[in-house]
């Protein structure tokens, strides 16, 4: 199931890195795509455990837009370690444009995705936002799009 983008995911996730921060946490924010960028970097230039103590150590880390592209299978079974090096030690924020039913493609592994949703879910809540994008429809008010043309009608968070 496709979701939509542009209905305020990663909007909700910088206002609650930032109520963190109001509250004394320490918060890193980074897209999902850097994320595994910087995992990969590390574990080619022999420092990956250095990268997921950085990644491990702030209160809240939040990731966001995982799904919007794929991982190669070696990325996931990274950032597996990320999300077990965090699991009951510190809190992981996600943003996605694709259900949890979708991951196993997102990271080209079912079993992976598996592993890692079950520590995701373990202790989280999972809010869905439904809707169309915002930004399409100020577009489609202002009379530049067909009102007629709908883009999906939900997005999880």
């Amino acid at each position: 199931m496709a979701v939509a983008p542009g209905v305020g995911k990663s909007h909700l996730a910088i206002a609650l890195g930032r109520e963190g921060i109001r509250q004394g946490y320490s918060v890193l924010f980074s897209t999902a795509q850097a994320v595994m960028a910087s995992l990969v970097k590390a574990h080619a230039e022999g420092h990956l455990d250095d990268r997921l103590a950085f990644y491990a150590k702030p209160k809240l880390l939040v990731v966001d837009e995982l799904g919007y592209l794929p991982f190669e299978r070696h990325a996931a079974h990274l950032f597996f370690q990320l999300v077990s090096r965090r699991y009951e030690r510190g809190s992981i924020l996600i943003t996605s444009n694709r259900s949890v039913a979708e991951w196993g493609e997102v990271f080209g592994d079912a079993v992976v995705a598996t592993a890692i949703l079950d520590r995701l879910l373990h202790h989280s809540h999972v809010l869905t936002i439904p809707g169309e994008s915002y930004r399409l429809r100020e577009k489609r008010r202002a009379g530049v799009l067909n009102t007629s043309t709908k883009p999906p009608a939900q997005a999880t968070a």
